[in-house]
Order: C-alpha cells, then sequence, then structure tokens
C-alpha cells in the first residue's frame, strides 16, 4: 500500500488518514457509522472521555453483528431442514 490507498475520514471530531485498499466511499461509510454509534452512545453517558465511548459505542456494535451472525445462522439451518424435507418429498414422489 502507498500513501494513495490513504483515505481522511472524520470520527467524533478527530481526523484520521486510513490505509486500506478498496472503494475510498466505503471506508468513508464505516467512519460515518462509527462516529454515529459514538455520538449516539456520548448522548446516553455521563462520561466525556473518547476512550470510553469509543469502548462503549465498541461493544454496541460488536453486540450488533454477534446478534445478526446468530440471526443468520438460525435462519440457514432453518432453509437447509425445509430443503432436506422438501428433497425426501419428491425422492417420495419420483419412486
Amino acid at each position: 500500500m502507498d500513501a494513495s490507498d490513504s483515505t481522511t475520514v472524520e470520527i467524533f471530531g478527530e481526523t484520521y488518514n486510513v490505509l486500506g485498499e478498496g472503494d475510498p466511499n466505503y471506508l468513508a461509510e464505516l467512519a460515518r457509522f462509527v462516529d454515529s454509534r459514538m455520538r449516539e452512545v456520548a448522548a446516553e453517558v455521563a462520561t466525556v472521555d473518547p476512550v470510553k465511548i469509543a469502548i462503549l459505542a465498541a461493544l454496541n456494535i460488536a453486540d450488533e453483528f454477534s446478534r445478526y451472525r446468530k440471526q443468520r445462522e438460525h435462519a440457514a439451518g432453518s432453509w437447509a431442514e425445509k430443503t432436506e424435507e422438501l428433497s425426501d418429498r419428491l425422492n417420495k414422489v419420483i419412486r
């Protein structure tokens, strides 16, 4: 990676140069998401310490991700069961 792979973003009032391959707009979108979450947390807690706010926002994001992943796993399991059931029915009809 070189300097051309750098994207400037602002999160919670701080400017960062983020190195990364891919679409700079995607990095900017991620930064806006993190900024938004940090501002939501800051509005709800008594602390003004940006590190604590960042950690709480990260925990909230991790919780949301974990719940989403569990929902997807559950949905995938349901689809697998339904597919197997339909396959069994088709096999009975074909025989």
